[in-house]
């Protein structure tokens, strides 16, 4: 903890680790239409050692995104002429980019439609900044995890991991068999914690759609993870009426 009175040059020193910290300027950008918390929160994160662009509606935000490379995406519901689900869904089509919502809309169907366009967190107003600066490290610190498993292929979740080149799983230090669609399943849920897909989805990513197949089947595979990885399987939740998810891990 950085204590009152410090002279210039440990403050630069606390800085200088910030910056090293954040990889040499993680790029952010903030999509929101009232001055006054746009303003707060590009001072907060470039205080935080991170470069930080701004838009106020969706249409400037898709231009600057179209652009510019960034790392992470802040973005408020309502605002004009694209609202935040829409720049959202633009933007998980064209990348792998995280996103946050940070909205006033606090209602569960907000919450649900946020998750389903992808996003990777969802802070209501008013908020914590601190605690709101953490979950932007948390977001940024996951991605980072997973852009080095991508190169490894090595999927880690608590006490599970996953290796995509020698279907090898390991739960709870044990090795477990899977089917190669019981593997994708898992791989799905455990690179996208905390995010709800629904049977349908699931269906359209990893079954032949062109074929009937009963949502069902979604559940029968969910039904044998969940008995297969034993006590580590309990991070495969159920939403009701709405699909499964695994827990995003504590942060």
């Amino acid at each position: 903890m950085v204590k009152r009175g410090l002279r210039f040059s440990s403050l630069f020193h606390t800085k200088f680790i910030i910056l090293l910290y954040n990889e040499v300027m993680k790029k952010i950008l903030v999509v929101e239409d009232e001055p006054a918390i746009c303003e707060l929160l590009v001072n907060y994160l470039k205080n935080e050692g991170y470069e930080v662009a701004s838009a106020e509606d969706g249409v400037s935000a898709l231009s600057l995104f179209a652009k510019e490379p960034f790392d992470l995406v802040i973005l408020d519901i309502m605002i004009p002429k694209i609202d935040g689900y829409g720049v959202c869904e633009v933007v998980k089509k064209q990348s792998d980019v995280p996103v946050i919502f940070l909205s006033a809309l606090g209602d569960e169907q907000s919450l649900l439609k946020g998750y389903d366009c992808m996003a990777d967190d969802y802070v209501t107003k008013p908020f914590s900044m601190p605690v709101f600066l953490r979950k932007v490290r948390a977001v940024l610190r996951r991605e980072d995890t997973a852009d080095t498993g991508k190169s490894s292929n090595l999927t880690v979740y608590g006490n599970i991991s996953m290796n995509a080149d020698t279907m090898e799983v390991i739960a709870g230090g044990k090795s477990v068999e899977l089917t190669s669609r019981e593997f994708d399943l898992l791989a799905l849920l455990l690179k996208h914690p905390g995010r709800v897909f629904t049977r349908e989805v699931l269906l359209d990513m990893l079954w032949d759609y062109n074929a009937f197949v009963d949502e069902r089947i979604v559940d029968s595979h969910i039904k044998n993870l969940r008995h297969k990885l034993g006590e580590e399987g309990n991070c495969i939740e159920t939403v009701r009426g709405r699909g499964y998810k695994v827990a995003k891990e504590d942060l």
